[in-house]
């Protein structure tokens, strides 16, 4: 099982990449492959390939900002949180789509 994401934030500092490494470190914990791009103050980076994006279960999109190239994921399954919540809530969120999916 695949999902992926990209986060950002609108300092585009810590909680982009605190929520990316969230989200992996959970996926990891329960048998989830996740690719996820990060939106930062250094660019894109870890940029998502529509091979990965296709073959994802369902897409994690943080809603602090905008995020630049939504629209590769249309007619995705798409959850949307704040980077906080990606942060806090990632072990429930893997359980979750892991139970969903």
């Amino acid at each position: 099982m695949k999902v992926v994401g990209c986060t950002a934030c609108p300092s585009g500092v810590a909680h982009t990449y605190m929520a990316a490494e969230a989200l992996i470190l959970s996926g990891e914990k329960y048998g989830i492959e996740v690719c996820i791009e990060t939106q930062g103050g250094c660019g894109i980076e870890n940029k998502l390939c529509l091979e990965d994006i296709e073959e994802a279960v369902c897409v994690i999109l943080s809603n602090d900002i905008n995020i630049e190239g939504e629209e590769r994921f249309k007619g995705k399954k798409v959850l949307r949180m704040g980077v906080s919540d990606l942060i806090t809530k990632s072990d429930a969120i893997m359980a979750k789509i892991k139970k969903t999916f």
